[in-house]
């Protein structure tokens, strides 16, 4: 779980606009981040299989989150994925 500091920092660096909170470019960026400090976990914990399917969740919802920005936007799809470090 990231905290509200580490949160803010993420939204910081990906937002469009002072108000920007929600943008699939942020939720994208959060949610990678939280997948990131998951698999730590994971890597040191590997029978939690709670948070496996926790982690297997966020990684379909940044999914759809990411083919909804492919389809309306093909070049902000491609920044996103350049930003946050994604292979295509």
């Amino acid at each position: 779980m990231l905290t509200p500091e580490e949160k803010e920092k993420v939204i910081k660096k990906y937002r469009f606009h002072d108000a920007d909170t929600g943008s699939s470019e942020v939720q994208v960026a959060l949610l990678t981040e939280e997948i990131r400090r998951l698999l730590s976990h994971l890597k040191k914990y590997p029978k939690d299989l709670h948070s496996k399917r926790g982690l297997l969740k966020m990684v379909f919802k940044r999914r759809s989150l990411l083919k909804y920005l492919k389809k309306e936007s093909a070049k902000r799809y491609n920044n996103i994925i350049k930003k946050v470090g994604l292979k295509k």
